[in-house]
C-alpha cells in the first residue's frame, strides 16, 4: 500500500496527528491493525526509575509507504537513563481467536497458537528457559510477528534492522506494544539515538507479506549466502562426546563409497579440556584432534568442528588468565550467568567474553583464524552464541548494548574465520542479521516422536528465512531408532521441505542400505523451502525449475484424508520410491493418510 504525501508525517509526541491521517477506520474499530492505526498510535519513552517525566525527549517517527524510521532526541542538559521506548500502544479488538506466529529472542524460543491461547512451539523459551525478563501479563514477542484475523487476511509487524536494539512486541487481552529495549543507556544532553526500522505489511497472502519482509530485511543487512546449502555429517548424534578417532574415520570411509555428497565432516563438543579453551586439545581423540581433521582433508572432504566461542567455564584458562574481557555485574566482577539467566547445559555456570572488549576481539579473530588456517576447518558450527548478547551485564564499552557486543564479536569472528561457512545455533535470531551464513532453526533433534513433530513445525515456520536470510538449518537426518517407517518418512520430507542444510546424524556404518537410499536421495539440498497452503502444515508446495513437489504431512495420531488442489493437470509419482501414482487433475487425494505419516510428490 503506498501512502499519499499527507501520510507522511514527522512529528514529537503529543503533537497533533489526525490532520496527517487518512480517513479510513483505526484498528479499535476495524478489528485489525492499519498503518493508519499505527500513525495513530501514541508513544513514549519510558525513564530507568520508571518516571514519566521525559519531559523534552522527543520521539519522532517518519513513515514512507510501509517503512517507519525513528529516533529520540534528549533537548536537556543533563543525561536521562531510558529503559525501553513505546513506539506505538495500540488498544486492540482483535478476537481472541486471531492466529499468531512471534519470533523468539534466541532461536529455541518461538510463539505460535492464537492471542487468547499462545503457545509455545519450543521447550527451551525466552521467558522460562533463559529467564528474560518480561513485563507482567504480556506475551512477548521479539523481532517479528504475523496475525491472522478470522475475517481474512494477514498482518506482519516486523523491525527490520538490528544493529544496536532490540525491538519487542507486547501482546496483551486488548493491547498491543511495539518496543525498542534501551537497556537503561543515558541519553546524553541534546544527543540522538537512530533506533531501529520498523514496517507493518497486511494483505491477502501471508508468503507475499513474509516475501517483501525478507526482502526489506536484506537491503539492511546484505545476507551471507553461499551458492547452496552444505551437506554433510555430525559426531553427534551418534556418539556424543565419547567419539573416537576411528568412529570419524569409519563414517568418512562410508561417506567416500556411498554418500559423497556429504561433503563437510563435522566434529562435535567434546574435543576441548575445557569450554572456552578451545585450541588445547582434550581427551578425545587421543588428544590429536588436528590429526581427524587432517584425515578428512586428505580424503577430499571438508573438516567442519563445533565451537561455543562465547562461553567459557571458570577453571577454563582462558577465563583465569583473562578475567578483564567478560561480561561483570554491577561491582565490576565477572558475571557468573546463572545469576542473570539459563547457566549453561554442562560445566556451569558459564561466563559471557564482552564482544565490546577490545582483547576478547583479537581472541576471537586469533582462534578462528588460527582453526581456519592451522587447523584447516572451513565450516564453523558457533553454539551457545546467546550468551555473546545476555542480558542484566556491564560492558566494557559503557554506551553499547548487548546487540552490540554480540555483533561486534560475530565481526571479530568473521575476521579470522575469512571464507568460512558460519553456522549460528543456540543464537539471538535477529541480532545475528548479516553475520552468518546459516540458522539453526528448531531445537535439536531426537529419536523420538515428539521431537520430531516439534522440530519439524519450528523449522517449517521458519522456511521463509530460508535462502533469503541465510540458510536455514533443521538439524540433523536421523534414520535410526525406535520409530516407524511413517515417522522416519515424515522426518525426512519435512527435513527436504525446509530447503536447508542436509546434514546426517547416523552411524552411517550401521545405516541398512534403504535408509542410505533415502539419505542420498536428500543431496544436493535444494536451496528450496516449502510454502504452505495455510498454518496448519499440512500441504506445502517447493517450486522447482522443472517440476512442482507437494508435501502432504499427517501431524495427528490417527488416520486423515489431505487433499492438495492442482493448479493444472500433472503426472505424479512418489519421491522416495519412484512408483508412478498416474495423471491427476483438480486435486490430488490421500483419503488415509497414516498417522504421523507423509508423502511427497512429485508433479510433472
Amino acid at each position: 500500500m503506498q501512502l499519499t504525501r499527507r501520510d507522511l508525517f514527522r512529528a514529537a509526541i503529543g503533537a497533533p496527528l489526525l490532520a496527517a491521517l487518512p480517513s479510513r477506520a483505526s484498528s479499535s474499530s476495524a478489528g485489525v491493525i492499519t498503518i493508519e492505526s499505527l500513525i495513530r498510535a501514541p508513544g513514549r519513552v519510558i525513564a530507568s526509575d520508571g518516571s514519566a517525566d521525559t519531559a523534552r525527549i522527543e520521539l519522532s517517527r517518519v513513515w514512507q509507504s510501509s517503512i517507519c524510521r525513528s529516533r529520540v532526541t534528549n533537548h536537556r542538559t543533563n543525561p536521562v537513563a531510558i529503559k525501553e521506548i513505546v513506539l506505538f500502544d495500540l488498544p486492540s479488538s482483535l478476537t481472541a481467536d486471531t492466529r499468531l506466529y512471534g519470533e523468539g529472542f534466541q532461536m529455541l524460543s518461538q510463539s505460535g497458537g492464537t492471542i487468547g491461547t499462545p503457545v509455545d512451539l519450543g521447550n527451551y523459551t525466552d521467558l522460562k528457559h533463559y529467564r528474560m525478563p518480561t513485563p507482567p501479563g504480556a506475551r512477548v514477542c521479539y523481532g517479528m510477528m504475523t496475525l491472522a484475523p478470522t475475517g481474512g487476511g494477514h498482518q506482519v509487524l516486523a523491525f527490520t534492522s538490528c544493529r544496536r536494539f532490540v525491538g519487542q512486541f507486547y501482546l496483551r487481552e486488548n493491547s498491543l506494544q511495539v518496543v525498542v529495549d534501551t537497556e537503561g543507556l543515558s541519553l546524553g544532553p541534546r544527543e540522538t539515538w537512530e533506533l531501529e526500522e520498523f514496517s507493518f505489511g497486511d494483505g491477502p497472502e501471508r508468503k507475499d507479506l513474509l516475501d517483501r519482509l525478507a526482502r526489506r530485511i536484506g537491503s539492511n543487512h546484505p545476507p551471507l549466502l553461499t551458492a547452496t546449502p552444505p551437506a554433510g555429517w555430525c559426531s553427534w548424534y551418534c556418539f556424543g562426546p565419547r567419539v573416537t578417532a576411528q568412529e570419524v574415520i569409519d563414517n568418512l570411509d562410508v561417506i567416500a563409497r556411498q554418500s559423497p555428497g556429504l561433503k563437510y565432516i563435522q566434529i562435535d563438543d567434546g574435543y576441548q579440556p575445557a569450554m572456552g579453551d578451545w585450541l588445547e586439545t582434550g581427551p578425545a581423540f587421543g588428544g590429536e584432534v588436528k590429526n581427524v581433521l587432517k584425515q578428512i582433508q586428505q580424503r577430499g572432504f571438508q573438516p567442519a568442528i563445533w565451537v561455543a566461542p562465547f562461553v567459557a567455564e571458570e577453571k577454563s584458562h582462558l577465563f583465569r588468565d583473562h578475567p578483564e574481557w567478560f561480561m561483570k555485574d554491577a561491582a565490576g566482577h565477572p558475571l557468573p550467568s546463572d545469576r542473570v539467566t539459563f547457566g549453561g547445559w554442562r560445566r556451569g555456570p558459564w561466563y559471557a567474553l564482552d564482544g565490546t572488549h577490545p582483547g576478547a576481539q583479537q581472541h576471537l579473530t586469533e582462534l578462528f583464524a588460527t582453526m581456519r588456517h592451522d587447523w584447516g576447518c572451513t565450516y564453523f558450527k558457533l553454539d551457545a552464541n546467546f550468551w555473546g548478547a545476555m542480558h542484566g551485564a556491564r560492558l566494557y564499552d559503557g554506551r553499547a548494548t548487548r546487540v552490540e557486543a554480540y555483533r561486534r564479536g560475530m565481526q571479530a569472528i568473521l575476521r579470522g574465520a575469512k571464507e568460512s561457512f558460519i553456522l549460528g545455533c543456540n543464537h539471538p535470531i535477529w541480532p545475528s542479521l548479516g553475520l552468518i551464513h546459516g540458522s539453526r532453526s528448531s531445537n535439536d533433534i531426537k529419536r523420538a516422536w515428539d521431537r520430531f513433530e516439534s522440530t519439524a513445525r519450528q523449522n517449517l515456520s521458519r522456511n521463509w528465512q530460508n535462502g533469503r536470510l541465510w540458510w536455514n538449518d533443521p538439524d540433523v537426518l536421523v534414520l535410526t531408532g525406535d520409530l516407524s517407517e511413517d515417522e522416519f518418512q515424515f522426518h525426512a520430507t519435512a527435513i527436504y521441505a525446509s530447503g536447508g542444510l542436509i546434514l546426517s546424524g547416523d552411524d552411517l556404518t550401521r545405516l541398512s542400505a534403504e535408509k542410505l537410499a533415502m539419505l542420498r536421495r536428500l543431496q544436493p539440498p535444494t536451496g528450496v523451502a516449502a510454502t504452505f497452503d495455510d498454518d496448519s502444515l499440512q500441504v506445502g508446495r517447493i517450486r522447482q525449475s522443472d517440476r512442482e513437489l507437494i508435501c502432504l504431512l499427517n501431524w495427528t495420531d490417527a488416520p486423515a484424508p489431505i487433499s492438495a488442489p492442482l493448479r493444472r493437470p500433472v503426472d505424479i509419482k512418489d519421491f522416495w520410491t519412484d512408483e508412478a501414482l498416474g495423471h491427476h487433475q483438480g486435486a490430488f487425494t490421500v483419503e488415509n493418510l497414516p498417522r504421523h505419516s507423509a508423502r511427497l510428490l512429485v508433479c510433472t
